[in-house]
This record gives structure tokens, sequence and C-alpha cells, in this order.
């Protein structure tokens, strides 16, 4: 009689205490809630133990379930990298890559060409999240994260996927109503269009010209999570807005937006970011040079 865990209900296991919840869990899956508990019991009675303690709101991990939940990380990654070194041998990747990146790069730019991925290896599965905030790739489950900025924890992996920078912009109307800026430090007295970016402080622009960097507390009567809202509100003349030229580059062209402040701008490259433990990674390795290529088209180098 085989008493060994099955690994399946490991990786369910593993999930579902990430998660905090038998629902959250069930979603990353693809599963039902059902089906997560049922693995969950199958589990505790291969091992003997009680491994949660589940109430109406929350899910929380025994003393037993802390040691089980290091053993299934530790477990689960030897698996995948056994499974790595298979594929790696393989002509085709194949399996589950999960992707996050922000709201609007993410939509526009990212599932476009995961779409064109999948076409070329529909053996390879790909789940995309699109997150407001800046994930912690181990914690969450998150195989790679497409970046837009250069902050990046020494700790984790990054490689350049296209050259990119923010620049200052208004629409000719607001301009008209309100005589340009001159100078960095008068865009404290403008209607700033302010927005809560993934990699830098709210309110805060942090702008270099040529070896001259200087950061400005701007506000505004706008603001939001979204790039695509403060760009909709620049074309409608609302303020300046602080944008990455893959997201404004087509109105500035358009004169829809005027560069404001020309001279300054933002360091923004895009970044395929992943842990090390997935350097080897045969997927992850396929995934990251067909979006350099990708992007490379779609961003050629200034």
């Amino acid at each position: 009689m085989n008493n060994l865990p099955n690994p399946d209900d490991l990786r369910v296991f593993a999930t579902v205490v990430r998660k905090a919840s038998f629902s959250a869990a069930a979603d990353e899956l693809g599963a039902s809630p059902a089906y997560v508990s049922k693995r969950i019991r199958l589990l505790e009675e291969t091992l003997a133990t009680r491994l949660l303690h589940r109430t109406t709101r929350r899910v929380a991990v025994t003393e037993d379930g802390e040691r089980v939940f290091a053993w299934a990380q530790r477990i689960l990654d030897d698996m995948d990298h056994l499974m790595q070194e298979v594929s790696a041998t393989r002509s085709e990747p194949r399996g589950l890559l999960r992707v996050s990146c922000s709201f609007g790069f993410g939509r526009n730019i990212v599932a476009p060409a995961l779409s064109g991925l999948a076409e070329k290896y529909p053996a390879l599965q790909m789940r995309l999240e699109l997150v407001d905030r800046m994930i912690d790739i181990a914690a969450e489950g998150v195989d790679l994260d497409i970046r837009v900025g250069d902050d990046i924890a020494p700790h984790l992996i990054a490689r350049r996927l296209a050259a990119n920078h923010r620049v200052l912009c208004a629409a000719p109307a607001y301009l008209a109503r309100r005589s340009a800026p001159r100078q960095l430090n008068e865009l404290a007295a403008h209607d700033c269009l302010v927005i809560k970016e993934r990699d830098h402080p709210f309110g805060v622009w942090r702008l270099s010209s040529g070896a001259s960097e200087q950061s400005v507390k701007v506000t505004g009567p706008l603001s939001s999570n979204h790039g695509e809202v403060v760009v909709q509100w620049a074309l409608d003349g609302r303020g300046i807005a602080l944008r990455s030229m893959w997201d404004v580059g087509e109105h500035l062209r358009a004169g829809q937006l005027v560069q404001v402040l020309p001279q300054w701008r933002q360091e923004a490259n895009v970044w395929a970011v992943y842990p090390r433990r997935l350097q080897a990674s045969a997927k992850l390795r396929v995934c990251v040079e067909f979006l350099q290529e990708h992007f490379g088209r779609e961003f050629p180098a200034e």
C-alpha cells in the first residue's frame, strides 16, 4: 500500500497556505472549492494529522501543517526542477507558466505577446495576472513578473526586454490655459495627474536630465491607480502626466499631447524578473527570449 502523499495534493495544500483561502486557492488552480477541500482531506488522511484549522472567514495552518508546508515547497521545487531538466531535452516547452504584470502594460502589450507565444508553443500554458502593486514572486507563486521600471531587488534575476522611459506631457488645451512650466520646481504649482505606480512613491516624481537627478512632490485634483485613466485625463486637458513612451508615444506624434520640460525624463525600462530557482527553467527561457524578440520589434532602440 502506498502511504506517500500525492504530489498534486501537496501542490493544492501549498496553494491553500499561500492564499490562506480555499476559494482563492481554487481560483488559482482552476478547480472548485469542493475539489480543493477533498484533496486537503485526503492529504490529512495520508499523513494522519490535521494540517489546517478552518473557520468561516479564514484558514489557519497548524503546527504540523507548517512543517508539511516547508517540506511540500522543497518537494515541489525539486519536482519542478526535474521536469525542467527533462523538458530542456524536448524540442517544445510545456507546462504552466504564471506571469504577472501591471494593468495597462499587461493588457495592451504583454497579453498580445503571450498570445503569439501560445500560438508558437501550443503545449505551453500561461496564466497572466494583472495587478497594480509590487508582488512577492516567491510568496505568490509567480514564475515571471514583467516590470516597467528599474528598481529591482538584488535577490531576483532581471533581464531587460526593452528600452523605455517616462516623459512629462500635457494636452495643448491645458498648456493654452496654463503656461507651461520652465523649471522642474514649477510643477508644484500645476495640476499634476498622479498615479500610484508599482515602483515609486505616490505623488513623488523622480526625474533625470543628463547626470542630474531630482525628485519633485506633485499634487492635483485627479489621481488614480490606473495609467489608462491618467492618460485619458491628460488628453482631456486636465493636467500634466508622467507616462511611459510606450503609452503616450502615439499621442505625442499625433499632437494630442505635448512634452513638457523635455530635458527631464524617468528611466523605466521593461524587465523580465524571476526567482533564481527558475533560472534553468526551459519554459521560462523560451518565454523570456520570445518577449525580448517581440519587444525588440515593438520598441526599437533609440
